[in-house]
């Protein structure tokens, strides 16, 4: 029997799910079970609710005439400010790795039309941030 995978199991899927429930649920507290990525996870999720400002600039500077992000999807909104944050402070993490992988988490909470629209979107601002820091 091989292990199937598992969104469970999928580091970017926790980020998403923990940084949805901080950002919309105030009560919510961050909580980290034991996975082989838990630093990781952890890195990305404190860090993209505690540079949250940063990010919502990148957001405004790059992407202010593609998107609303008041209008976006919650879910939307959270997976493009993780993506961001790796983008900005994970610079050994290649960036189509960093949007390959929102892409495949991203298969759990939106659907197939909506993912094409978020790839075009972290791909444009990718290269602008990966290029106005380096």
């Amino acid at each position: 029997m091989s292990l199937q995978y598992s969104p469970k199991n999928n580091p970017r899927v926790i980020i998403i799910q923990k940084l949805y429930g901080k950002f919309f649920n105030n009560e919510e507290i961050l909580t980290y079970p034991k996975h082989r990525f838990k630093k990781f996870i952890k890195d990305v999720v404190n860090g993209t609710v505690e540079r949250d400002e940063v990010i919502n600039e990148e957001i405004k500077n790059h992407l202010d005439n593609d998107l609303n992000m008041k209008k976006l999807d919650k879910v939307f909104q959270v997976i493009i400010k993780s993506a961001i944050f790796e983008f900005l402070y994970k610079p050994k993490t290649s960036i189509n790795i960093i949007i390959k992988e929102y892409l495949k988490a991203s298969n759990y909470f939106i659907e197939d039309s909506q993912t094409k629209y978020l790839n075009a979107l972290l791909d444009k601002i990718s290269k602008k941030i990966r290029i106005s820091n380096e």
